[in-house]
């Protein structure tokens, strides 16, 4: 071989390693759970891209990290629950409806996280983020004296930030299924029952000892247990139950968030009982 050509090799060879060096870094630019944690700026289109495994390391990030500082260290644990059914379940793959309305609310939290701390007052076009500044900080503060107060401020910011990611869901073209609209009706009930606590539970007073002989005197413990934020065991059972429903076809008959919450009680006082 002429030297010449031995020249050509090589630098063409160098030319392959400078390129490889140079690419790893734009070969994948998902944003990772930890750095998301971190730097509290990754958008709702950074979170479409995670798996439920990384949506769910995330969430727990920013609790024990920068939600350490202001108090919130277990406030979103029954959306843990929620995102650990989807990874269960291998539902909510990246550009799916799912996903997208997922990212709509994890987004919210964690901008909600980062304008409580005063790290920026951006909150990415996502309603939520405010919505959930303003319970972070009523939590850092003492401002919900009262279990109602301090769940109505939880759920108004979660509806913000998933109404948000319904839109963007629609904004990519996708829009729930039969399926996914009814289970949809499950999170709604979440919420509507985080912000009528005295309804609800006059509804189990009246209506308990349908479901259960044991329902009307344990109402409160049980509706404290289904309504706590702190806990996933309620939204995991919540969502396995709710897929399950949504799957077969509507609950007859069931007219309202107040039916549904009823027609969900009868299975998630029986998981209250074994727990």
């Amino acid at each position: 071989m002429s030297l010449r050509r031995r020249a050509l090799m090589v630098l063409s060879l160098l030319g392959i390693l400078a390129s490889v060096l140079a690419a790893p870094a734009g070969a994948d630019t998902r944003r990772t759970p930890a750095e998301c944690a971190a730097t509290l700026d990754c958008t709702a289109a950074d979170i479409d891209l995670m798996t439920m495994a990384e949506r769910l390391e995330f969430v727990r990030a920013m609790q024990e990290g920068p939600g350490a500082q202001l108090g919130v260290t277990d406030r979103w644990r029954n959306i843990e629950g929620v995102i650990t059914f989807f990874r269960d379940h291998r539902l909510g793959a990246p550009g799916t409806w799912v996903s997208y309305v997922d990212a709509g609310i994890v987004e919210g939290i964690e901008r909600g996280i980062a304008i409580a701390l005063g790290r920026s007052d951006d909150g990415f076009g996502n309603p939520g983020s405010a919505t959930w500044a303003t319970y972070i900080t009523g939590v850092a503060e003492g401002t919900w004296a009262t279990r109602g107060a301090h769940d109505r401020a939880w759920s108004e910011a979660e509806q913000a930030s998933t109404e948000h990611g319904v839109a963007v869901a629609e904004s990519h073209g996708q829009y729930a299924t039969g399926v996914e609209q009814r289970f949809y009706q499950f999170s709604e009930t979440y919420r509507w029952a985080l912000r009528n606590r005295p309804f609800a539970l006059d509804l189990l007073a009246v209506y308990g000892w349908l479901i259960h002989p044991d329902l009307a005197g344990a109402r409160v413990p049980f509706y404290d247990w289904f309504t706590d934020v702190r806990e996933s065991a309620p939204s995991i059972k919540g969502c396995e139950m709710a897929y399950g429903f949504a799957q077969l076809h509507p609950i007859a008959g069931v007219l309202g968030a107040a039916g549904l919450f009823l027609a969900y009680v009868t299975e998630l006082f029986d998981e209250y009982q074994a727990r």
